[in-house]
């Protein structure tokens, strides 16, 4: 007696049981979910680890702060001027400064996120039109994919990437291109978070 899992499985045609159901098309689609999936669960990840190091140096940035207004507070009431007090505002300065470092580094993650979840929207779709035959040789449906991709694009660089790529440009080139680009995050006082 098969079970039911069995029974589907025996239903199904793939590269290490072909029928003649098997496809390439159908390959690729599993394929294009494969990464999709592995990206999506790699961000889920890292995101917790991240929402958790953000506020932490947030929190630390505001604490900071706050000891740094206290401390000159209660030096200016008790007139204390010593060099003790000059190290202790030098060194709340300093990881101030650190803190704002690593602030400033989340932000960069939070790119790297929206990229990637760029990435994996776009396979997902890929993968629905590869695997739809009646859209799969339609070119008005590969530029209203491209165009629905492209309109997801916050960013100017990966604009600028996907039209270079789309007209054929080669991609360690565009690459090159774009690492050259200055990035647009602040590295003012007025930090803000995703």
């Amino acid at each position: 007696m098969t079970t039911e899992s069995e029974a589907i499985s025996a239903n199904k045609s793939t590269s290490a049981q072909p029928d003649l159901d098997w496809s390439q098309v159908k390959e690729t689609v599993l394929m294009l979910k494969l990464a999709a999936t592995q990206v999506e669960y790699s961000l889920r990840d890292g995101n917790s680890s991240v929402d958790t190091l953000t506020t932490s140096f947030t929190t630390m940035a505001e604490t900071l702060g706050n000891i740094e207004q206290a401390s000159k507070a209660l030096w200016e009431k008790h007139n204390i001027e010593d060099e003790q007090t000059g190290q202790i505002i030098e060194q709340c300065e300093n990881v101030a400064d650190k803190t704002q470092q690593a602030i400033i580094a989340f932000q960069f993650y939070d790119k790297l996120v929206q990229r990637l979840d760029h990435v994996v929207k776009s396979l997902t779709q890929l993968g629905d039109l590869v695997g739809d035959p009646s859209r799969l040789y339609s070119p008005f449906e590969w530029r209203a994919l491209q165009d629905a991709i492209r309109s997801k694009y916050s960013m100017q660089q990966e604009r600028e990437l996907f039209d270079a790529l789309m007209n054929g440009e080669d991609i360690e080139t565009v690459l090159e291109r774009l690492h050259e680009m200055p990035e647009n995050i602040s590295t003012d006082d007025d930090i803000e978070l995703f």
